[in-house]
């Protein structure tokens, strides 16, 4: 019988993630590959030449699409030696850059541009790196990685609806109006859009019902279904949050403790990347939905600690920037998360079909979120923390910081290289329908309005 997600299920599953994560924590650091100072220059010199190779490309400003080509050619071929040398990846890791995440990346832009010229390049990077958690899901299951109409469309709803529902300038009754007519579409209820936001969402709902009709798929669906509901949750994480008396789950908000607070959390990364994992293959097995869910658990960590200025400012309580509130260095807390990162990276080696390199490249990308957070965080850490962690990452926190700053300053320059890979890149791969036609609804309660792309957007 196909395994069905309901919400008790999916509490189980948070509940054996939270005893996981208080297991990983543990008074010193996990064992890990250590850089001497020297060999952390010689690295940070590669990634220096890297960059301002990407940055002369960048400025020759290609006009002509055979121009933009030439120029997406040229920086590809700069990636193996800057791969090797700047971030140590051998040449299957650094194939599956630039032959596989690369090229789907180009195809999810290129083709969320087109369907909305409103979204900006952070919304659809964003979204982008959902869709390739999905491709490394793919491969770890033994599937070719593709970009499906199910991912894109899924990835999308991110920006679409996920940032909707965190924007601090919308009133607790907008979101909680979008929130409720959005679960009652993802539930199969035929509802009109209201308006152009919705209209989006609705599209992005229907290209998931093409490709897994209801009536065959139900368990797509339910993962849908918890994702939403722990969105919904997590609105308890804002300063201005809901009220219990507004919630509809009746949890807790102001006054959540630090296991309430980890409960929340644990819901929404492990449903969000189990969601995933429903998407890169439909019937899972126990060890698949374990390793989908923890995983979630440790990219929602992950961001929590690359975005605590960003949480701090605007009054979101994770478990980060309670430290913090509290007079507490992060420092326990980000050993705790290396430590659950090294156990996920174990059961993920315990997928017989994945291939050796993608683990490699899946463990690195890891770590890599950790350490490149921590650079960010410094002034939450102890020193003596900061200097034994330091010499496992093979950049100085130091360059890391300096560099994320400066790349900040020249975003322009990275749009200009955004906007020509998605024009130049390769011809579309996979069977995603036209973003300027309408779809056929798959859905058995038929839609009042059925949104097309033609009219969503101008």
């Amino acid at each position: 019988m196909e395994q069905r997600y309901s919400w008790s299920w999916v509490e189980t599953q948070v509940e054996q993630a939270m005893e996981e994560w208080k297991r990983c924590a543990q008074p010193m650091l996990p064992a890990s590959i250590r850089y001497s100072a020297q060999e952390q220059r010689r690295h940070e010199k590669a990634y220096d030449e890297g960059l301002r190779a990407v940055q002369r490309e960048a400025r020759r400003v290609p006009r002509t699409a055979s121009e933009r080509f030439a120029v997406r050619q040229r920086i590809v071929a700069l990636f193996p030696n800057f791969a090797s040398v700047a971030l140590g990846l051998d040449s299957q890791e650094a194939g599956l850059i630039t032959n596989e995440f690369l090229p789907t990346g180009t195809e999810f832009a290129r083709w969320s541009r087109s369907f909305d010229s409103t979204l900006t390049n952070a919304d659809i990077i964003q979204a982008c790196r959902n869709a390739w958690t999905c491709c490394g899901l793919q491969s770890l299951f033994g599937r070719p990685i593709e970009l499906t109409q199910s991912i894109l469309a899924y990835s999308l709803l991110y920006p679409y609806s996920d940032n909707y529902l965190d924007h601090p300038a919308l009133s607790t009754a907008d979101k909680l109006r979008f929130s409720e007519r959005f679960r009652l579409r993802l539930g199969g209820v035929g509802l009109a859009p209201g308006n152009a936001h919705e209209t989006a969402v609705w599209t992005m709902v229907q290209m998931i019902e093409g490709q897994f009709p209801r009536t065959h798929f139900p368990q797509v669906f339910d993962t849908l279904l918890a994702i939403h509901r722990a969105q919904e949750l997590s609105i308890a994480q804002l300063k201005n949050g809901l009220s219990l008396n507004d919630s509809p789950y009746n949890w807790p908000t102001n006054s959540l403790d630090n296991s309430e607070l980890l409960r929340i959390s644990c819901a929404k990364g492990g449903t969000s990347v189990l969601a995933d994992a429903c998407l890169a293959q439909p019937s899972l097995n126990p060890e698949e939905i374990r390793l989908a869910f923890e995983w979630g658990v440790l990219l929602q960590f992950g961001d929590d600690l690359q975005d605590v200025r960003e949480d701090l400012g605007r009054g979101s309580i994770t478990l980060f920037t309670r430290a913090i509130a509290h007079g507490k260095s992060l420092d326990p807390l980000i050993r705790q998360l290396l430590h659950f990162s090294q156990r996920i990276s174990e059961r993920m080696d315990r997928m017989p079909n994945g291939a050796p390199s993608m683990k490699s490249l899946l463990r690195m990308s890891w770590r890599s979120l950790i350490l490149m957070a921590v650079a960010d965080v410094q002034a939450y850490c102890s020193p003596a923390f900061l200097a034994e962690l330091e010499p496992c990452s093979s950049f100085r926190f130091g360059f890391l910081r300096a560099r994320n700053e400066s790349l900040t300053g020249r975003q322009a320059l990275y749009d200009l290289l955004f906007d020509a890979f998605i024009e130049a890149g390769p011809a579309n791969r996979s069977k995603l329908p036209s973003p300027r036609e309408p779809l056929r609804s798959t859905n058995p309660q038929p839609i009042a309005t059925l949104p097309t792309f033609s009219n969503s957007f101008a």
